[in-house]
């Protein structure tokens, strides 16, 4: 298996250790990663509630760079997801539109023709990979409970991603479980992280990511796992704000999959970075 590499913005410039993480569990499972010259996704919201005719043409432009090198997309974060996801399956049965998008790319020499999908790690491991697979490379089963935590840019708008069932979804729940932990079905489970809202009142946003922590350790969990880096953020950084806004501590857990996958897979810690999280980590095999 070959894609091409799709990290967008967060995880270079803030989470670079999501990304170690990422490399070295493909690597261990024989999926190639071709680095490409994209640019900012860009983000769902922000871009898109200015200016939409701007936001599609640089998403198809990111669609064209794969295109181009006659490969498909995977990316490790849910915004970049939805974001490509969504532009490459619109322009695909929008001639009107596509024609429309097609005109400003021309000014760059480029042209969206569709060729290229657009997937997200989640997929792949599931998908592409498989449970089978992950299982056999499993070397240090994970030994905690964990909750899992999908993001609302992994599975919404549902007829287009088409990962998971929205409101009752399984697949990271086996994936975690594939590793040797048990997973944790709570109250909360399917509660937007809050990040969202961060840029029109923190407090609020901070507020949603508490409702998620109180919850989690309600059920019993040992930590939470998630897919998106910007969810990752909103729960590790954000209970450190949440200790000083609300005066509650947490002290709970935050893992990227691929991050519990790579040490279910033997990589030591410093292999991937994962004393970089806020939240002090556990062994956890």
């Amino acid at each position: 298996m070959k894609y091409a590499f799709f990290l967008g913005c967060t995880i270079p410039y803030r989470l670079p250790f999501l990304e170690a993480s990422t490399r070295n569990v493909l690597s261990k499972l024989e999926v190639d990663l071709v680095d490409l010259p994209f640019s900012c996704c860009p983000d769902p919201v922000g871009i898109q509630s200015i200016d939409r005719t701007s936001y599609l043409a640089l998403a198809a432009r990111n669609l064209c760079i794969a295109e181009e090198a006659g490969l498909d997309i995977l990316t490790i974060c849910n915004r970049c997801f939805e974001t490509l996801k969504v532009t490459n399956e619109e322009l695909r049965v929008n001639k009107e539109l596509r024609d429309k998008i097609n005109s400003n790319l021309a000014e760059i020499d480029k042209e969206f023709k569709g060729s290229s999908t657009v997937k997200h790690l989640h997929q792949v491991f599931y998908d592409d990979i498989g449970l089978i697979k992950i299982k056999r490379l499993v070397k240090f089963p994970i030994r905690k409970k964990l909750a899992t935590h999908y993001g609302c840019h992994l599975l919404r708008p549902e007829k287009i991603l088409k990962v998971d069932n929205p409101d009752r979804p399984r697949s990271l729940d086996e994936l975690v479980e594939a590793l040797g932990a048990e997973t944790v079905d709570y109250s909360q489970k399917n509660l937007c992280c809050g990040a969202g809202v961060r840029g029109i009142n923190a407090r609020n946003s901070y507020a949603i990511a508490r409702e998620k922590f109180a919850d989690v350790k309600r059920f019993g969990a040992e930590g939470l796992v998630v897919t998106c880096p910007t969810c990752f953020l909103q729960y590790d950084s954000g209970q450190l704000i949440v200790q000083k806004e609300f005066e509650e501590h947490y002290k709970l857990p935050v893992y990227f999959y691929s991050e519990i996958a790579a040490l279910a897979f033997g990589f030591i810690p410093e292999e991937i970075g994962i004393n970089m999280h806020r939240v002090k980590l556990p062994a956890i095999t």
